[in-house]
């Protein structure tokens, strides 16, 4: 199932620069293997890293446990669970139980057995764990999505992991409709997958808009998995695109990711993806990119706070356009990125500014 956000078109703002605090601290570096890639060529990955840095006051966008956490307390507030069950489901999220299981035990609570999923009390779980994502995105997160969508405005296609629809909020409002697709509409996945559906946003796991794709458990996804068209098409991503991972963590770990793109795939040690994380701890830096590079992902460092992110991401997708721009096959202008870089210049956007600021 699809669903389009759109409000009225707001106009984007620009911070005042701020060159001199952002010179005063040393940036990375952008990786030349990454910054010469053209937007037609990459697959952003969104995590939940990213969703908790665009709305950090939501528990349910920070991980997992937080997600199945809030559906709990929807569930306690709305008088839905005999003081019993409560208790159950909240001492298997303190003892860290399966999660997985106490979803789906969760889920089976509150929907009964009916094909019909607007009589689900889950959809109304749902929407009150998302409820008002607008009014609770912050300013740095925002400049995170500006440059996702510039590069997906340019060619690039975007999955996620997230059930929010965050990046589709954010670019109505900046005048682009973007389709939030799941694994239930085979047909439009398959034409996504064939790079006829840019401007949509595949959630893997779902979206919490259509409740009805929202899968918890590896066996929900049994359908698409049959689909071998579909399968094929998807995978055939990984093999010719590189996957740009953001705010992932162990998204390559995931039971989905790995049904949709490693199983299948081939000599995965000969294809170049890219994973940008914060470098904390040196060794368990070191571990991770050593890890990664049998599965043809490079491990990159943005900086050694979760704030140094959507800095070094605007300085890759300003690259990656202005590249495009100037060198698109011979020399023809590439009109996504020529266009977001004419309203930047226009709202006297400053690509070293510090995103943090204002």
């Amino acid at each position: 199932m699809a669903s389009v956000v759109a409000v009225k078109t707001e106009k984007r703002s620009a911070s005042d620069s701020q060159d001199a605090d952002s010179n005063a601290k040393k940036r990375r570096k952008l990786l030349p293997s990454l910054k010469t890639k053209r937007a037609p060529e990459l697959v952003l990955v969104i995590g939940t890293g990213v969703s908790s840095a665009v709305a950090p006051q939501v528990p349910a966008l920070r991980s997992w446990k937080g997600l199945i956490q809030a559906l709990l307390d929807a569930a306690n507030d709305f008088d839905l669970l005999e003081e019993e069950e409560s208790r159950r489901f909240q001492k298997h999220m303190q003892d860290d139980k399966n999660l997985v299981h106490v979803a789906h035990d969760l889920i089976q609570k509150l929907s009964p057995r009916t094909g019909n999923v607007r009589s689900t009390f889950f959809k109304d779980c749902l929407y009150e764990v998302f409820d008002d994502l607008e009014c609770k995105m912050e300013h740095a997160g925002k400049h995170l999505l500006r440059s996702v969508l510039q590069l997906m405005e340019s060619g690039a296609l975007v999955l996620t992991t997230n059930f929010d629809n965050l990046l589709e909020i954010y670019a109505a409002h900046q005048g682009t409709k973007l389709e939030s697709l799941d694994l239930t509409d085979e047909k439009k996945v398959l034409e996504w997958a064939q790079e006829k559906r840019r401007l949509s946003v595949l959630h893997i796991h779902g979206v919490y808009t259509n409740p009805r794709g929202i899968v918890l458990h590896p066996a929900g996804y049994q359908n698409v998995l049959r689909n071998t068209e579909v399968m094929r098409e998807i995978q055939k991503l990984y093999e010719t695109k590189s996957f740009v991972f953001l705010g992932c963590g162990r998204t390559v770990d995931d039971t989905t990711f790995q049904a949709l793109f490693l199983e299948a795939v081939k000599h995965k040690s000969d294809l170049e993806h890219f994973m940008l994380v914060r470098r904390e701890d040196v060794g368990e830096f070191k571990k991770l990119r050593d890890n990664m590079l049998d599965k043809g992902i490079k491990v990159i460092s943005y900086g050694d706070e979760y704030g140094d992110l959507p800095e070094y991401f605007e300085r890759l997708a300003n690259e990656i356009c202005n590249r495009d721009v100037t060198t698109n096959g011979w020399g023809a202008e590439d009109e996504g990125c020529s266009s977001q870089n004419r309203e930047d210049e226009q709202n006297g956007f400053n690509a070293q500014k510090n995103l943090l600021q204002g």
